[in-house]
């Protein structure tokens, strides 16, 4: 079984994928796509085509603990996502995860305005490193 964890975004969403035994993360890229029926389909697809099994989508609360407007559009993607797979939607809490990916590209090397490109990919990965942790 695999898992492919999930940093959803207005423009682009990270996605990554276990490795069969759902140690470590196996892949990650990002997804650029502004409509989320759209994107939700693709997901689906990607999902399909790497034999995923559950989804660990990213939910950004606030510092404490409290849920904002990011949250309820993260909780309805995770319904689209739902009503067009019977894939499992794990909520997972993502706080830091953005701000954590940006200074894991930053310690590489990577120039700040070249993060765009890399660091939802790198959110989602750590999203799901994050859940496999726990199992």
């Amino acid at each position: 079984m695999r898992i492919m964890g999930i940093d959803y975004g207005d423009a682009r969403t990270g996605l990554a994928v276990s490795d069969a035994m759902n140690i470590l993360v196996g892949e990650a890229w990002t997804v650029n796509q502004w409509d989320a029926n759209a994107l939700a389909d693709e997901i689906v697809r990607e999902a399909k085509s790497r034999s995923v099994e559950r989804f660990v989508l990213g939910l950004p609360k606030n510092m404490d603990g409290t849920e904002g407007a990011r949250a309820e559009k993260c909780r309805e993607f995770a319904l689209l996502l739902e009503s067009k797979t019977d894939i499992p939607v794990v909520m997972w809490d993502e706080r830091r995860s953005s701000v954590e990916a940006h200074a894991i590209l930053h310690a590489n090397g990577k120039k700040e305005r070249k993060h765009r490109k890399t660091v939802d990919a790198v959110a989602a990965s750590l999203i799901l490193e994050g859940y496999l942790g726990t199992l």
